[in-house]
């Protein structure tokens, strides 16, 4: 493989030169370390290293694989982890002033799953702090930009991971979504991306506020990020399973794909609702995905669950508040989280939703439905998540609007995977969710992979990288 494009290839690639010994995870780290210097001040993605303890497990890897010895499907493989996530020995801020100094003594349970199978963890990437927006800004390390348009975000709150995975700084990133913070950039930086069914990849080691990291959060998960469809399967074969506790007796195996090709799914469509606009430029993109599936044999319907897209999306409000209140100072925590009983309410209410969704599913396959109602934006750091404003079509929405259609299948706990799958006028990159029904991750993977597939979309590297 050549040095120009080793560090864009797929985790499943490099993992196959390295099995054939015509790479060393030593040669691949030294790669990924140079693109970083080289390439990586404009964006600035990865924000803390471990060279030296990276560069001695490299060279145990590729002692073991001289001796034919290897320890997992990603031996040998250098990459970055989310800075929200723990990482044993290596500083882990959650993109916030008061973990400035923090390493954990212990990694998260996912980071401990990628290590067992080989993986060699170097560094860690930006997040806005506590994970809290779809930019990717701290105090601690400054601002993330889009390796496809520096004035534009990289979404967030996964948002130097997915610059990271596009840029070619890593073999493939972990990443974390409670509003969106891995469909999101994986919208943004043109990569693709998983958000798994809700409990199927550990979440613990999550810092979304101090002494955080020791019980799940509702709504969020764990899941990875990469460059092709192949490596999210790959992955999520990795890091699914059970907590420690839980472990003992409790097993998960997510059902294969029951479909092969495109002319085997019947696909629902909600690309627009008067709720929230999508851009008109990225409509076309997407319109054009649908019509490339269509022609391959897919049977595709204007079509969705029978609910009210501003009712679903008001339940995932209410419901995020109180999940992430516990990174807010007590008075605002106490509206954001609201009572006990209300969230009750609200919970039953999802219960319902989730019964109507899971029936409309026994007729379609998949839903496919936008990321974010607008390519990746111009920075907008002034003032709050509650106060500042996007325009799409010439108006001006709420930046809530912004989470709108990820939080419509985050609420339910539903896997939506997001492939790359066409590119604005402009050049900046479109994905979209392949939502489908609780537990059915290999299938979204599968037809997020399809979809890539026939609309011409896919990874494609950024221009100057």
């Amino acid at each position: 493989m050549m040095t120009e494009t080793l560090a864009t290839a797929s985790a499943r690639e490099l993992e196959d030169e390295l099995r054939a010994r015509r790479l060393s995870s030593r040669e691949l780290l030294e790669t990924f370390l140079a693109r970083i210097d080289q390439l990586g001040p404009p964006i600035n993605a990865v924000v803390t290293l471990d060279r030296k303890r990276a560069y001695a497990e490299a060279s145990r890897a590729d002692d073991a694989a001289a001796r034919g010895e290897w320890s997992g499907p990603l031996h040998g493989l250098p990459i970055t982890i989310k800075d929200a996530i723990e990482v044993a020995g290596l500083r882990s801020t959650g993109g916030a002033t008061e973990l400035t100094d923090y390493v954990p003594p212990v990694d998260a349970p996912s980071v401990a799953r990628l290590k067992a199978a080989g993986a060699i963890v170097f560094g860690k990437t930006n997040v806005p702090r506590w994970s809290g927006d779809v930019q990717s800004f701290n105090d601690l390390f400054g601002t993330t930009n889009n390796p496809w348009s520096l004035g534009r975000v990289p979404g967030g709150s996964s948002g130097g991971p997915a610059a990271a995975v596009a840029c070619g700084f890593t073999a493939f990133e972990l990443g974390t979504d409670i509003g969106g913070s891995i469909r999101v950039p994986a919208h943004c930086c043109g990569i693709f991306g998983l958000k798994p069914s809700y409990g199927v990849i550990s979440q613990r080691g999550y810092l979304d506020h101090v002494g955080g990291g020791h019980t799940d959060a509702d709504i969020n998960v764990f899941g990875p990020l990469a460059r092709s469809a192949e490596d999210l399967e790959l992955l999520l074969s990795v890091l699914a399973g059970p907590d420690a506790e839980r472990a003992t007796a409790w097993r998960l195996e997510l059902p294969p794909p029951r479909h092969a090709v495109a002319g085997d799914y019947r696909v629902g469509v909600w690309l627009d609702d008067p709720a929230c606009p999508v851009d008109r430029e990225q409509l076309t993109v997407l319109q054009h995905a649908i019509d490339c599936l269509a022609n391959a044999g897919a049977r595709i319907e204007e079509a969705h669950s029978p609910v009210s897209f501003a009712e679903q999306v008001g339940l995932f409000n209410h419901l995020v508040g109180a999940a992430v209140s516990t990174s807010q100072p007590d008075e605002v925590a106490e509206s954001r989280a609201g009572s006990h009983r209300a969230w009750l309410r609200a919970d039953e209410r999802r219960a319902q939703l989730r019964a109507i969704w899971q029936e409309w599913f026994e007729t379609y396959d998949a839903l496919i439905c936008p990321v974010m109602a607008t390519p990746a934006f111009v920075h907008n750091q002034a003032g709050t998540f509650d106060t500042r404003t996007i325009e799409i079509n010439g108006a001006t929405r709420p930046y809530r609007d912004l989470v709108s259609w990820t939080g419509l299948i985050g609420v339910l706990g539903l896997p939506s995977a997001v492939p790359p799958v066409g590119r604005t006028p402009a050049g900046l990159p479109v994905g979209l969710q392949v939502v489908t029904a609780y537990l059915r991750d290999r299938e979204a993977i599968q037809l997020a992979g399809i979809m890539a597939e026939v609309s011409g979309g896919g990874y494609h590297v950024p221009p100057g990288f």
